[in-house]
């Protein structure tokens, strides 16, 4: 498939996302940038302004590139706590999930008129790298089986494929997750398995995407080399990097992007990255290599992803990153705002109230700024306080991307 990016010249806006953002101090300076419109439940599609209304509204405005988020496999977010969803495999998910989820998106894109414009579906945010890493819990177990997430992605993809002017990008995690050799070929493996059962195999998909509703940089610019040895170490063997192979999106993509044609996908795949809170600018950002001989402090005063922990995802005071824009690198289509910047990724308050639209979502202790990390006990989460549920609109993170925006604004 062709670069729909590139082949766009009016992407749309979200006019609710558009308008919170121009309402808060800054916010206007950003607030004309694409983002991605979630359809993260089944009253989503029809709730509210709901797909076909985005798509007129897109129709209204003369817009030729449209986003959005596919997002409701049964044991959605199977790992955590903070988007669980409304589908169960147990409770008949699956067939729920083709019956009433894809069936009506598909049967709304399929009207004609929408024919002319460039529609892109990002395929479930997190799902096939939980089965890579978290099969030791129970609810991935049960995704990896029948009438999970390969079967439902499969589903979603085969639909999707018959609409000529729809292009399917499916999610990878991010470098800080897939990055190690003991997950990446497992994840290539398993993803290149699952497009090729499709019906139309690799022409089911333009591409992939990475860093969705995460903060990982597209690039180190102090930190080029993850083999470059510091007082007798490689820097990928810092604290920080836990001997990852990737200290940054735009290695990992490109990589990733190559072991698929390695493996059967045409050289017309691309690769999107999710820059919408990836900037790390700010008066914290490095301005240069460090000058120690120590490989951990080499690296913290080195790097611009200032996070605690490279596992930590949640409410970080991350910056605005690249904006929205086609061809940035060979083999990425995009830089994307698939996670509105603004949006919250789950709410801090343990002694949480129940979201009345979406009464699924829970609090996970990775979104408390007074917990630790779940993966190492002696860091904090980095969690931002005070924000609501995942999705949510939290103004106090808003205000932190936009101070840490890079490039600034």
């Amino acid at each position: 498939m062709d670069n729909p990016f590139a082949a766009s010249s009016s992407w749309y806006v979200n006019p609710e996302w558009s308008a919170n953002a121009s309402s808060e101090p800054g916010g206007s300076a950003i607030a004309n940038y694409s983002t991605a419109v979630w359809m993260d439940r089944i009253a989503a599609i029809t709730e509210g302004v709901g797909l076909r209304g985005h798509l007129d509204q897109a129709l209204a405005n003369g817009n030729d590139l449209f986003t959005f988020v596919v997002y409701n496999l049964p044991n959605r977010d199977c790992a955590a706590l903070a988007s669980n969803g409304e589908l169960l495999i147990s409770e008949n998910g699956f067939e729920r999930y083709k019956l009433e989820y894809i069936d009506p998106i598909v049967e709304i894109l399929s009207d004609p008129a929408y024919a002319d414009i460039n529609i892109v579906a990002v395929i479930e945010v997190d799902s096939l790298p939980n089965l890579v890493t978290n099969l030791s819990t129970p609810e991935c177990q049960e995704a990896n089986g029948p009438g999970g997430y390969r079967d439902g992605i499969r589903y979603a993809l085969n639909q999707l494929s018959t609409l000529p002017n729809v292009y399917s990008y499916v999610d990878i995690g991010n470098s800080g997750w897939l990055g190690w050799s003991s997950n990446f070929g497992p994840a290539v493996s398993l993803i290149g398995d699952l497009i090729e059962t499709t019906d139309k195999g690799w022409n089911s998909v333009a591409g992939f995407v990475s860093n969705t509703s995460n903060y990982a940089p597209v690039e180190e610019p102090f930190l080029p080399d993850p083999t470059l040895t510091v007082g007798g170490q490689p820097i990928r063997s810092a604290d920080f990097y836990e001997w990852n192979d990737y200290l940054e999106e735009l290695d990992f993509v490109q990589d990733w992007r190559q072991a698929m044609i390695d493996r059967g996908a045409p050289e017309t795949i691309g690769m999107l990255i999710d820059t919408g809170r990836n900037g790390w600018g700010g008066p914290d950002r490095p301005t240069g290599v460090s000058a120690s001989l120590d490989v951990n402090t080499y690296v913290n005063e080195s790097r611009i992803d200032r996070r605690e922990h490279r596992g930590n995802w949640c409410n970080q005071p991350g910056g605005v990153g690249f904006r929205p824009q086609a061809n940035p690198h060979p083999g990425v289509d995009a830089y994307v705002w698939v996670k509105p910047p603004g949006e919250s990724d789950g709410i801090a308050d343990p002694n949480f109230e129940q979201d009345p639209n979406d009464p699924n979502k829970k609090h996970d202790p990775m979104c408390d700024p007074n917990a630790s990390n779940r993966y190492d006990g002696s860091v904090s989460t980095g969690a931002l306080p005070n924000a609501p549920h995942a999705g949510g609109w939290f103004p106090e993170g808003f205000q932190v991307l936009l101070e840490n925006a890079y490039p600034p604004l």
